[in-house]
């Protein structure tokens, strides 16, 4: 399992492909062992199997579909019929060669998208990332585990008393080690990175029993069932004998699931106690993540008594207050609509502060820098978007303020935007400027309305393309009657009231 033992010749000339990123945390369980008995992606007998039985082919008993597609072009370099044309090297995001696939099925899933199934084989040194010391092999933890029971949680937020007070008692009843499960292939269900995840648990340890840490690389589909049976069963595969649940998973796949009731603080002795054990007057119940998050907005610290100071302290690193965090204010609009023009009297409004470094990306820099070469097909304009998008969330990343303004046409280029954003830790604010088309195209100052009505200019956005107008906005601004100052000082009244920027001193 620690290199490939194809041929270099097939190596060498073998096609790469990236998977998307839940596949490629189930390459990672399947490489270090966790998805035991599985040793690749599943073909299609097993998947008739297992919609039919719940096993795979062989009758081995396996919750859910591990699968992974490929797109049309990449599918068409391949034969699993040819030794020589079979093999698919998958590499990470950054083009670095993780495994190889020896693809045994092919199937059509979808358009221009292929299903592969085969068993996979590890490539490079296994990989690289914060906290490699804590990706271990299952076999390499059962190992490290004392004989008897052991009490798994899956620690995909911050543990703050409540849940440290769950822990110890469902370890100290059962008489059972600790094992802490980190998930680390992605932002957790709070949007915290997986390193500053890991940080904020190993904040807590000291307030927890005896603990075997490990990080997993899991990662959430979207399908509640299927993502809880898998977790299951990678915990069984780590050792786990029972599993104390989050409230988010109830299925068990094979083990015990412990299900915690609901704990408050009691104000007279400062102790977490079951909750109807508290008199009404004397309980405090636990701040929900959102409660959390509005006091980490805000620059508030966290109370002592829900929040330990190590794991408070963390938190507050990752998540500043807003007006310190990295910010991507993106306006969207049809040309002509004015976004282009309060986008930079916004960015000079900002600078004049010394408050925030601000970025404008807008005109012919960014033609000339980011998209220089991309036309107006669908496929060009949204690529066009997730590179202004990709350059914004690196100034949020860094606590800088990015003023975006393409016109965006599309909802999803603008919803890729929008994750990037958050993704790398920062606020994302869409304003749609919301002017129509027919005042839009009274201005065309640049005469391209006039050019496409009559057929000289092709795939403009509002006469022979689409805009989809925003349904999220944050903001909608119409310059039908409003100023450019007018809608300059309601935008920096919207990021003053919702705390990204400091209110003025008048």
């Amino acid at each position: 399992m620690n290199g490939s033992v194809l041929p270099e010749d097939v190596l060498r000339d073998a096609p790469s492909f990236t998977p998307r990123p839940y596949e490629l945390a189930d390459l990672e369980l399947l490489l270090s062992g966790a998805y035991a008995p599985l040793t690749g992606f599943l073909g299609r007998a097993d998947l008739a199997s297992l919609a039919r039985s719940g096993r795979l082919a062989d009758g081995a008993s396996w919750p859910v579909p591990v699968t992974c597609e490929i797109p049309g072009e990449v599918a068409s370099a391949l034969d699993p019929a040819d030794p020589a044309r079979r093999t698919l090297v998958l590499t990470d995001p950054e083009g670095a060669p993780v495994a190889a696939i020896e693809v045994t099925d092919m199937w059509r899933a979808g358009e221009n998208r292929f299903g592969i199934g085969g068993p996979v084989r590890r490539m490079g040194d296994g990989g690289h990332g914060p906290f490699q010391r804590l990706r271990r092999m299952p076999e390499e933890v059962r190992a490290l585990l004392p004989p008897g029971r052991v009490l798994g949680v899956i620690a995909d937020r911050p543990l703050h008393r409540p849940q440290l007070a769950q822990i110890a008692h469902a370890a100290r009843t059962l008489a059972a080690h600790l094992l802490i499960l980190i998930p680390v292939s992605g932002p957790g269900p709070d949007g915290l990175p997986p390193e500053a995840l890991v940080r904020s648990i190993f904040a807590a340890r000291d307030r927890m029993p005896p603990a075997t840490v490990v990080a997993v690389p899991l990662l959430t589909r979207g399908d509640e069932m299927r993502d809880a049976l898998l977790r299951a069963r990678v915990a069984r595969a780590y050792g786990v004998t029972h599993v104390l649940s989050t409230g988010d998973s109830l299925s068990g796949a094979g083990l015990r699931v412990l299900l915690p009731r609901e704990l408050a603080y009691d104000n007279r002795d400062g102790q977490w106690r079951w909750r109807d054990d508290i008199p009404p007057r004397n309980r405090r119940l636990a701040m929900s993540p959102a409660e959390i998050d509005d006091l980490l907005d805000r620059g508030f610290p966290l109370p002592e008594w829900h929040t330990p100071p190590a794991v408070a302290k963390e938190l507050s690193r990752v998540r500043p207050p807003r007006r310190q965090r990295g910010l991507v204010v993106f306006f969207t609009g049809l040309s002509g609509s004015g976004k282009s023009t309060i986008a930079r009297n916004l960015a000079d409004a900002l600078r004049e502060t010394g408050d925030r470094t601000v970025t404008l990306l807008d005109g012919d820099v960014v033609r000339r820098e980011l998209t220089a070469g991309l036309g107006f097909s669908k496929a060009d304009r949204d690529r066009n978007v997730r590179r202004i998008g990709w350059v914004a969330a690196e100034v949020g990343r860094h606590r800088g303020m990015a003023v975006a303004c393409p016109i965006a046409p599309y909802e999803a280029a603008r919803a890729a935007a929008r994750k990037m954003a958050v993704e790398a830790g920062a606020g994302f604010i869409l304003v749609h400027v919301a002017t129509p088309l027919e005042v839009c195209e009274s201005r065309d100052r640049k005469g391209l309305y006039a050019r496409a009505r009559a057929g000289q200019l092709r795939g403009m956005t509002g006469i022979d393309d689409p805009y989809e107008e925003p349904t999220d906005a944050e903001l909608t601004v119409d310059t039908t009657t409003m100023t450019v100052p007018e809608a300059v000082e309601m935008v920096l009244g919207y990021l003053v009231e919702s705390g990204w920027v400091e209110p003025k001193l008048s």
